[in-house]
């Protein structure tokens, strides 16, 4: 759902860029709260990161469209709606920048659809979900899959309703609707997977990790008389010092960083490679339906990388690869150098943990 250049008229746009801007702002002060352990930071720059392989993976939704992951329930639910608008922000401006992925006057547009609205839907929705759902790892994953999965026909009408104001072609609006929500709530199953998996998985090795799963073991409850009551706890093993339990959590951190990040490079690298060829949900409506008329060769055609391929070199398989190694490399490195800076100037009444009752 990268909107080009010439969808969308220049003031439309310029209003979206405000819009994105005070998102991106109030984010910056929001994340703050969200980053305070040191941990944090470099695991949204690998959520970022992570976003950005997996964006590379177009997988087929019907006959000739495919569809790819946005990602903001997946940012939202694992470090923070905050921290998750602003990773999807960086992946929107590595991708605009370096990759001519994305109209450069249009960042603030797809800032708005693809960072702000989905990852607002999606964690409220979640969050939700998570409070009417049994406090369980099951009950964690199914909310992300359903927010994930409404979050992309929500996008999808968020560009619809800013082509009624500032579309530069005269498409009527309801065609443009349909056809956009149709193909995204396909494209959604995909988004929904992915993110549940995703969820899933680091649920599974470190639940403290995932932002929207803090405080998910209740205490346990027994019914005495009819009346629910908290069931005594067991004795307790003998603790580790501090220094070791810490030493121990900070190895079992790094061992997720590193293994995500050799997942995104493959990903992006690798797999990457065997994508569908197919458009996406809109380009593939806006060349059925006529609403890229007007689209504008975009700022940085001229870029080494641009099309997620490396200049001068013949081979496809070798140059999207190094590609994609490149953007993952380079989204690590903004991002972790983003959270670190909002991390180390939050605000000094921003707690630097976090009770479950405040998430």
């Amino acid at each position: 759902m990268h909107v080009p250049d010439g969808f969308i008229n220049a003031p439309v746009s310029a209003v979206a860029g405000v819009v994105a801007a005070g998102a991106v702002a109030v984010s910056l002060r929001g994340a703050g709260r969200e980053l305070g352990e040191e941990r944090a930071a470099p695991l949204a720059g690998l959520v970022a990161a992570f976003v950005f392989a997996v964006q590379m993976l177009n997988f087929p939704v019907a006959a000739g469209t495919s569809g790819h992951l946005l990602g903001g329930a997946l940012a939202a639910i694992l470090v923070g709606p905050y921290t998750g608008v602003l990773c999807i922000a960086v992946v929107l401006l590595m991708q605009g920048v370096l990759f001519a992925d994305g109209g450069l006057t249009a960042l603030g547009v797809n800032i708005t659809v693809m960072g702000v609205v989905t990852t607002v839907v999606a964690y409220v929705l979640f969050r939700g979900l998570t409070r009417v759902l049994p406090r369980t790892r099951r009950s964690t994953t199914i909310a992300s899959f359903v927010a994930a999965l409404v979050s992309v026909p929500a996008a999808a009408v968020a560009f619809t309703l800013i082509y009624a104001v500032g579309g530069t072609t005269d498409v009527p609006v309801g065609k443009v609707l349909t056809a956009m929500v149709g193909v995204h709530v396909l494209i959604g199953i995909g988004e929904a997977a992915i993110t549940a998996l995703t969820v899933g998985a680091v649920l599974a090795v470190r639940p403290d990790l995932v932002h929207g799963a803090r405080g998910l073991a209740a205490p346990l409850k027994l019914r005495v008389d009819g009346e629910l009551v908290d069931a005594p706890t067991a004795p307790a093993a003998p603790a580790a010092t501090p220094v070791a339990a810490r030493s121990t959590r900070k190895g079992s951190t790094r061992k997720v960083w590193f293994t995500g990040l050799a997942a995104a490079l493959v990903l992006a690298g690798f797999v990457s490679f065997y994508a569908s060829a197919s458009p996406d949900g809109l380009e593939k409506v806006a060349a059925d339906k006529g609403i890229d008329q007007k689209v504008r060769e975009h700022g940085a055609a001229g870029s080494p990388l641009a099309d997620y391929g490396v200049e001068d070199i013949g081979d496809a398989r070798l140059s999207g690869g190094l590609a994609g190694v490149i953007g993952v490399g380079v989204t690590v490195v903004a991002g972790s150098g983003v959270f670190w800076a909002v991390r180390r100037r939050r605000t000094p009444e921003a707690p630097a943990t976090r009770t479950a009752e405040s998430v």
